[in-house]
């Protein structure tokens, strides 16, 4: 019985893989035929799978009527952690829509998932990483240079605007998942201009939201712009050009044939001409010009501004400024966002100008916002073409009242002494003056000149510079010396002697370090710094170049001519002297510091433009 039974058995399972063998070759035909139909519909790599016994469908059919075991298993598969997001995007329009529609029909339904959604969305806002692997180690890993990079950016924007029709407080929560989601300041340079621009254009969208992503892009911009000194920049700039190395060193290493390379140099990609050498700078560029680009694309429409958004924007733009730039020292290029509104129209620029003269004379405010304010002023009216004289002579004018009106005020009391620590705003406002004379005491002179000297005559600096506070001690030498220079040759105000006096009190400062001791002698006690000295960034440069006013070393025979002793004939002389350009100077102190300072402060520029704007009235009440 045994043998029979076992023959049966053996021939029933040999029936049976018979069977499964017939019934999984259906079944793979089956599959390839549906594949073959799907393959119009989900047009994109291989997928992963899960195993849940059936379709969606008849998991659910089988649900309704009471057979929860399929159920069961597709909710516990679809809640594996280890099951990755669907790749949705790069998928056939169809594909695209369904998922759209399924993220609104989602959040709309249950809200819990809307910041997954989101912060999903965000993460789609830089270039995907390629990472190649060999063995366990990762060999590259580098940004994803995909055609359909833009597209898929329209499509995420497009997602955000299908949830917010769905849930009106998605802004809300959105912006604290951009801020988590901003790449690191290290990232490429590709990673971080696509994560701003999708910001930047967020805020088209999410009005409500302009100003929270324009601080976030402005203090990103500015952990770039302190970590890349002006020096720094110029100095991986001269290094390139002297070694030929350019962004890449290697390029032309193994260019054999000389007429291959001549062709080559011939043939040099505009865009790297604007690269910067400087990786830094090469960031900040980058995402400073696209913050430029933005400003001009919101302010103008169809090529002529608009007032009222541009009215908007500089009231985010001014709070951001007095937020997260005017107390930072030194920073070199991001500042320049203001000086490029401002040249919209003149309007904007006194108001710019306004804002920092509060800001400057009122007395509530800490020393060190007053002293930037006067740095801004100061800087801003020497290098903005854009500023009429009128609106100079004004800015003067109120300048120049409020430090006689202080030196008033110092007169009977017991601080009428110079201590930067004590008087801090007053030099600073002095600064602001003397270096706004030195670039401007050209055009203030032009046309007629006694009624030129007349008016720089009644500013009466002569009171200012030989007060107790004593401003030529504590102002920077370089500004000092133009400035002496300049007034003594108009006999505006003789400084060469206080100079002088000045220069024997200053003692130097012996400081201890771990390379042994050093002696300094402290020439800037004011700690500073010109806010709007010229854009070294090659991108960003092209958008300021036009509305700024550069300067031009003083040549020899400018030079020679400030170095002539005056004669004492001269000084009683009528006015029609004064057009001799005679100047008394100490050579000892004014070779040490009448150069041309390339790094902070501008000799005085030769030419200007003829001023075009209509005369306006006085900046500030």
């Amino acid at each position: 019985m045994a043998a029979p039974l076992l023959h049966t058995r053996l021939h029933g399972d040999a029936a049976a893989s018979a069977s499964a063998v017939q019934t999984l070759g259906a079944s793979r035909t089956g599959l390839s035929n549906m594949l073959a139909l799907e393959n119009d519909f989900f047009n994109s790599p291989p997928r992963k799978t899960v195993r849940f016994g059936g379709t969606v469908t008849e998991v659910l059919l089988k649900y309704k009527r009471g057979e929860t075991n399929d159920f069961e298993l597709l909710k516990n598969q679809l809640s594996d952690p280890d099951i990755k997001r669907l790749q949705w995007l790069n998928r056939s329009h169809m594909v695209v829509e369904e998922y759209l529609a399924f993220l609104g029909n989602l959040v709309s339904a249950q809200t819990v998932f809307l910041r997954p959604c989101l912060s999903m969305i965000a993460s789609h806002f830089v270039p995907p990483r390629v990472v190649i692997k060999e063995g366990d180690v990762d060999v590259s890993d580098s940004d994803d240079e995909d055609d359909n990079l833009p597209a898929n950016f329209d499509t995420c924007h497009r997602a955000l605007q299908i949830i917010a029709r769905y849930v009106p407080s998605t802004p809300w929560f959105l912006m604290p998942i951009l801020v988590e989601k901003f790449p690191f300041v290290r990232k490429s340079e590709r990673t971080l201009e696509c994560y701003v621009h999708n910001l930047l254009r967020i805020s088209v969208y999410f009005p409500t939201l302009r100003h929270e992503i324009l601080e976030l892009v402005i203090e990103k911009l500015l952990k770039l712009d302190v970590n890349a000194s002006r020096q720094d920049i110029e100095d991986a700039e001269e290094t390139a050009a002297q070694t030929g190395s350019g962004t890449d060193a290697t390029e032309g290493l193994f260019n054999m044939d000389e007429d291959e390379e001549a062709e080559h140099e011939t043939k040099a990609d505009p865009e790297r001409l604007d690269q910067m050498v400087h990786p830094v700078a090469e960031r900040l560029d980058i995402l400073l010009s696209l913050l430029l680009s933005y400003i001009k694309d919101v302010c103008y429409v169809d090529g002529k501004i608009d007032n009222n958004k541009t009215k908007d924007l500089y009231r985010d733009l001014i709070t951001i400024f007095d937020k997260l730039l005017l107390p930072t020292h030194a920073s070199c290029h991001v500042q320049f966002f203001m000086f490029y509104l401002c040249s919209f129209k003149l309007g904007f620029a006194e108001a710019f100008l306004e804002h920092l003269w509060k800001k400057l004379q009122d007395p509530n405010n800490p020393a060190i916002i007053r002293q930037a304010a006067g740095n801004y002023i100061g800087s801003f009216l020497a290098r903005a073409k854009f500023v009429p004289l009128i609106t100079v002579k004004s800015c003067l004018d109120l300048l120049v009242n409020w430090l006689h009106i202080y030196l008033n005020n110092q007169d009977s009391g017991t601080k009428a002494f110079c201590d930067v620590a004590l008087h801090g705003p007053f030099y600073s406002a002095c600064q602001a003056v003397f270096y706004t004379f030195v670039f401007r005491h050209k055009q203030l002179l032009s046309g007629n000149l006694k009624e030129g000297l007349r008016y720089l005559q009644s500013l009466n600096f002569e009171r200012i510079v030989m007060s107790q506070l004593n401003p030529l001690k504590i102002c920077l030498p370089s500004v000092v010396n133009f400035f002496a220079a300049i007034t003594s040759k108009y006999q505006l105000v003789f400084c060469y002697t206080i100079i002088e006096r000045n220069n024997r009190q200053m003692l130097p400062v012996v400081r201890s370090t771990a390379g042994g001791d050093s002696v300094h002698t402290c020439t800037n006690p004011l700690d500073t710094f010109f806010p709007f000295d010229p854009c070294v960034l090659k991108r960003s440069k092209k958008f300021i170049d036009p509305i700024y006013q550069i300067w031009e070393d003083v040549s020899a025979e400018e030079l020679q001519e400030f170095k002539k002793p005056i004669k004492k004939e001269t000084v009683e002389d009528e006015d029609d002297d004064f057009l001799k350009g005679e100047v008394g100077i100490t050579p000892s102190s004014f070779d040490t510091h009448f150069r041309s300072p390339s790094s902070s402060v501008g000799s005085p520029p030769v030419l200007y433009l003829p001023d075009q704007s209509p005369l306006i009235a006085r900046v500030c009440d």
